[in-house]
């Protein structure tokens, strides 16, 4: 019998890139059946590690890194950015976490020691795909994608720019080939999650400091446009936690590493979780998990959590 053909074939948007995956012999299996996975809700985190092999790596006696964050997160799929190593030494960083019994679907770059995404996940994905057909960027470690059950969980590391230089083109173009897919993509499944850091802020509320950013890459009017066309009422997808918290400044995600940013929580949320209606209709709770303090910090970004459950739409 033929292969079956996916939406994604007929639209030509099959990706090339073949995922990469890492396991421990004899680790712990904490797979939950694909298909109880609604049944049951499902809890999502986002986060940009700003270099994984940095973010495990222990501070000092109280900033033990991200490991100790990991055991104890109540999520069932984490998506990672800005992993920044190939996929045996994101194994060995998080061989604490896959011997506990945590999958890892990774989508290293082609370029060694840049961008890089990821999955973990406690589920054992059916079908993992990297990139989303780009002939330019689906070698860059910047889109995958993993399905549980109906459900698909996508990692995003869209670049950052800078006004009037080539890193500002390429991240235009990134974003016309990423829309065009979005398209796509927010009605071809039941539930769709485009988790991950996004480099844009979408309105005024998303940054302490809007006004002094209303020229720089990340808070342009075209790329705040384009976030319009593609989020939002009437649109295919929703941002959940500001669906959640419609009128709150903030809640920021990422803060520089200078200054009194952190402490002054002079922030911008920039790391979202976009999802298609019928799933975005069933969260239930969002939240920043934003260190108590600076010093307790182990990425310039903070996890970005979501709980979705099998209620019926609100």
């Amino acid at each position: 019998m033929g292969r079956r053909r996916s939406d994604a074939d007929r639209h030509g948007l099959i990706p090339r890139a073949g995922p990469e995956s890492w396991s421990r012999p004899g680790s712990k299996n904490l797979s939950v059946a694909s298909d109880t996975v609604h049944s049951v809700g499902i809890t999502v985190t986002s986060i940009n590690v700003n270099g994984i092999r940095a973010a495990v790596k222990q501070r000092s006696e109280t900033n033990l890194g991200m490991l100790p964050w990991l055991a104890q997160t109540t999520a069932d799929v984490v998506a990672l950015q800005e992993t920044r190593a190939e996929v045996d030494q994101i194994g060995r960083a998080l061989e604490p976490a896959l011997e506990a019994g945590w999958r890892l679907s990774a989508a290293p770059s082609a370029v060694k020691g840049r961008n890089g995404v990821a999955i973990l996940s406690r589920l054992e994905p059916d079908a993992v795909r990297v990139g989303f057909g780009s002939e330019e960027f689906d070698d860059t470690g910047r889109y995958l994608e993993a399905d549980f059950g109906r459900l698909t969980v996508a990692s995003l590391y869209l670049p950052s720019g800078d006004v009037g230089t080539e890193r500002q083109d390429e991240k235009d173009r990134f974003r016309k080939e990423l829309g065009e897919y979005l398209s796509v993509l927010g009605r071809r499944r039941r539930d769709v999650v485009v988790c991950g850091d996004w480099n844009i802020g979408h309105t005024e509320l998303d940054i302490k400091n809007w006004k002094g950013n209303v020229k720089n890459s990340g808070f342009l009017p075209e790329e705040r446009e384009w976030m319009s066309t593609h989020i939002g009422a009437g649109r295919a997808f929703k941002d959940v936690v500001r669906e959640l918290h419609p009128a709150t400044s903030g809640p920021y995600s990422w803060w520089s590493w200078r200054g009194k940013a952190f402490d002054n929580d002079s922030g911008w949320r920039i790391d979202l979780q976009i999802a298609n209606n019928a799933l975005a209709a069933r969260a239930t709770a969002a939240r920043v998990e934003r260190a108590e303090a600076y010093a307790l910090r182990w990425s310039d970004h903070a996890p970005v959590t979501v709980e979705y459950s099998d209620a019926a739409p609100r």
